[in-house]
């Protein structure tokens, strides 16, 4: 089966807040995204609430029809909000302050324990845990130590590979498939993202056991070119879905 489309909706609610505006209205643009064919929609609800707010992810939540999935610091502000809104799956993201995007994946040598803990507690409402992480083979295997039973699956980060040439890129591809191929030997769902575009998300889409991509800035970037309906669409045809 190909890789499906979770399009990441932050950025229709970054040009909301530039004005502080009450339009564009990131539940619009996820209607539209669905009905070109995404299989879902991702949001980050950050602690400085820089673009998605609050009010929106309630909205997102009533409204999305595939997998409403939330990206979330592991902070008990947040885990409370999880609790309370239930999206379908949450993934647990690190996040600092002042950052222009997420810079990296988590640390679970560090932080495993912490996020083992909420892991459980989501899990135990219902809400499907993913964690976004590098395609690093130690943290695999504390993301392991975590266990099957508090997370479902895993995000691999895709930002060095994105920003790779040549060679290089080959290289990082390389260590994206083994990843892959190491989190599904374990048992985990395989989803990535972070800097995708149609020009080399095809290689990652094929990956194996590849079964969804997280993309957000670049089809918002497209989007005021051609409309959300027709980036998607063009992302999708980039995947191999159409």
């Amino acid at each position: 089966m190909p890789a499906r489309l979770s399009v990441n909706i932050d950025h229709i609610a970054t040009i909301r807040e530039a004005r502080h505006a009450i339009y564009p209205d990131p539940a619009e643009a996820a209607r539209l995204a669905e009905e070109a064919g995404a299989a879902g929609i991702t949001a980050h609800l950050r602690g400085d609430r820089r673009h998605v707010q609050d009010a929106d992810l309630e909205a997102l939540r009533a409204s999305v029809r595939g997998k409403l999935n939330l990206e979330m610091a592991a902070t008990p502000e947040m885990l409370a909000i999880a609790e309370r809104v239930r999206p379908h799956q949450v993934t647990l993201v690190p996040e600092q302050p002042g950052e222009v995007t997420t810079e990296g994946g988590l640390d679970l040598a560090a932080h495993g324990e912490r996020l083992r803990d909420v892991a459980m507690r989501l899990s135990a409402a219902g809400i499907a845990v993913s964690l976004f992480i590098d395609p690093d083979p130690a943290q695999l295997d504390r993301l392991v130590e975590i266990g099957p039973g508090a997370v479902e699956g895993f995000e691999i980060n895709t930002d060095a590979y994105t920003r790779a040439a040549g060679l290089d890129s080959e290289l990082h591809l390389a260590g994206l498939r083994a990843a892959a191929e190491q989190g599904h030997a374990f048992g985990f769902h395989v989803y990535a993202g972070h800097g995708l575009t149609t020009a080399n998300v095809g290689p990652v889409a094929a990956l194996p056991h590849m079964e969804e991509l997280n993309i957000g800035h670049w089809l918002v970037s497209r989007a005021v070119f051609v409309g959300l309906g027709a980036a998607v669409r063009e992302m999708l045809a980039a995947m191999g879905v159409r």
